[in-house]
């Protein structure tokens, strides 16, 4: 509040004000979402939300398959004294593979940012950039992903794989000029600031 001259009576309005605008913004999304493909079907996977719903209708049901909760949780004991971190395992292990796949070359990008001889500074920077980036890109696919709903509901066929279709290779292709891009964006210089 110091910084932008606001009293704290402010800062608790502006603070209101944002926690209805978000709750009103995500409200009317997840009610597309759902009104576009529905939740844990083929176009909307949902993975996490349908593994903690699996998970809670077997404890209120009473069907949960226990022998599998403790085989988890071994495996995560045995995980966790090998020294790998038991989260990003079991991230790696629950989601898809297209999910996993680009978390997966984004971790190899950041291990060769790791292992090359810099200074700390320039380390700091490549990091800042390289998350910058990443988030982009996942707050674009939500984006798109919006706007793609609200051209379902509204039936708005865009469909463009009727007339051209890339497949394979090209998905590929494309995934590799994606990571070439970060890769870019990494090693871009930072302007220095005026002061």
């Amino acid at each position: 509040g110091y910084i932008v001259g606001a009293t704290p009576y402010r800062q608790q309005v502006g603070e209101f004000i944002g926690v209805f605008a978000s709750a009103f913004a995500v409200g009317g999304v997840l009610y597309l979402l759902n009104s576009a493909w529905g939740y844990g079907g083929k176009q909307l996977p949902a993975p996490q939300a349908t593994l903690m719903k699996l998970v809670v209708e077997g404890v209120m049901n009473g069907n949960l398959p226990w022998a599998l909760v403790f085989a988890g949780v071994f495996i995560a004991i045995v995980v966790e004294i090998i020294g790998i971190p038991v989260l990003a395992f079991a991230v790696g292990l629950y989601l898809p593979i297209y999910l996993s796949t680009p978390m997966m070359v984004g971790g190899l990008v950041r291990l060769y940012f790791d292992k090359k001889k810099m200074e700390d500074s320039e380390r700091r920077d490549k990091i800042e950039n390289g998350l910058l980036y990443s988030s982009g890109l996942i707050a674009g696919e939500g984006i798109i992903g919006i706007l793609l709903a609200l051209f379902a509901v509204l039936h708005i066929d865009l469909n463009i794989s009727k007339t051209i279709s890339l497949g394979n290779i090209g998905g590929v292709i494309f995934y590799a000029l994606l990571t070439w891009t970060l890769v870019l964006f990494i090693n871009r210089k930072k302007k220095s600031s005026i002061q």
